[in-house]
């Protein structure tokens, strides 16, 4: 069999109607660029995660940055990110011209550790972005407590974590502002490149919608130097669609988790740490054996992957902060070990069957 990471010629092939019919209307109106189906997902998007505004942009890093130029950060300005994350995290923050100050995860839930978070706040800092890596929300109670005692703006990550729940919250609702991309391998994902901010402020949010529409709300009435980061008309009728069926969609993606959870126990690896709310847009296992299983897998046909090889800080392009080993040990140390299975809506029982068959044959307990 082949089985890939994610699938998403099954899951279109489950919603075709739906999709080819938005398509269709945004070219009969062609309206392409924002208009009326970028402001209907917007809109829709906000009252899903529970807040007042939702601002649609380019894509996810956009979201970030965008966000992160709403503080009008000054040069030496600090932004504490995890350790172990996608790049666009950090990125951004450089981007929109603060200083990264990366801080270790919790290596239970490989998530932001509030204590590393404490212990890396100076007078410079100005704000923290805790990740909900893999689909499991961060402890955000933990992250706005810090925020509000050491007067910083906390920015939620929300890019593989749509439709994840802290308690009745949504994430992206429990911080000043959450950020999400809607890259097609999302849980939430567009036909292309897509993000969004999610606030309640509603002066920020239109300060974010100027700076994503080239500092402008009028055609030339430019107020800022911005840039060109808008949510384009087909990728928001394709995401309203979508967003019917995301909480069906993480309920199949939790019934897979579970199936996987109870399948894999007994073996030489350390499944990922479940949470009420989480959503699994990857199941991460941890194996001191990861690429010799890796490769195993990949020669039996199953698409797992890597996310992520390398702690942040321990890549080049962060050479000039002058970490060094062990700075982050556990991000380090997941970094070495982690694995992700394939998972998704409609994934089969024959699918994780020949999955789970290969993990634990590889372990020898097939």
């Amino acid at each position: 069999m082949n089985i890939p990471l994610v699938d998403l010629k099954a899951q279109y092939a489950t919603i075709k109607d739906e999709i080819d019919g938005a398509i269709r209307s945004v070219i009969e109106k062609t309206a392409f660029i924002g208009g009326p189906f970028a402001a209907k997902f917007e809109s829709e998007f906000a009252a899903y995660i529970g807040a007042d505004h939702c601002v649609g942009v380019g894509n996810g890093t956009d979201a970030l940055v965008m966000a992160l130029k709403g503080l009008d950060l000054k040069p030496g300005d600090e932004v504490i990110v995890p350790a172990l994350t996608f790049i666009a995290t950090s990125e951004a923050v450089t981007l929109a011209g603060g200083k990264v100050v990366f801080a270790d995860v919790d290596p239970r839930t490989r998530n932001l550790d509030p204590a590393a978070v404490e212990a890396a706040v100076t007078e410079r800092t100005r704000a923290l972005i805790p990740v909900h890596l893999y689909g499991r929300p961060a402890d955000m109670d933990a992250f706005c407590a810090l925020g509000k005692k050491h007067g910083l703006t906390v920015i939620e990550d929300g890019a593989q974590a749509q439709g994840a729940r802290i308690d009745s919250r949504r994430a992206g609702s429990c911080a000043a502002m959450g950020c999400f991309s809607f890259y097609p391998g999302k849980n939430l994902g567009a036909y292309g490149d897509a993000g969004a901010v999610i606030l309640s402020d509603p002066e920020m949010a239109e300060k974010v919608r100027m700076l994503a529409n080239h500092g402008r709300l009028a055609k030339y009435g430019h107020i800022y130097e911005g840039t060109n980061s808008r949510l384009d008309g087909l990728q928001g009728a394709v995401l309203s669609v979508k967003l019917k069926h995301l909480d069906d969609w993480n309920a199949a993606r939790r019934k897979a988790a579970r199936t996987y959870r109870e399948r894999l126990q007994g073996l030489d690896l350390t499944l990922p740490q479940d949470h009420p709310g989480h959503v699994y847009h990857l199941f991460v296992i941890e194996t001191d054996r990861r690429d010799e299983l890796l490769a195993h897998l990949k020669e039996k046909g199953v698409g797992a992957s890597i996310h992520y090889p390398d702690a942040l800080p321990r890549l080049k392009a962060y050479e000039y902060l002058g970490h060094r080993e062990g700075e982050f040990p556990n991000a380090e140390k997941l970094a070495a070990t982690i694995l992700s299975l394939p998972i998704y809506a409609e994934i089969t029982e024959e699918q994780q069957d020949y999955v789970v068959g290969q993990v634990r044959s590889f372990f020898g307990k097939g």
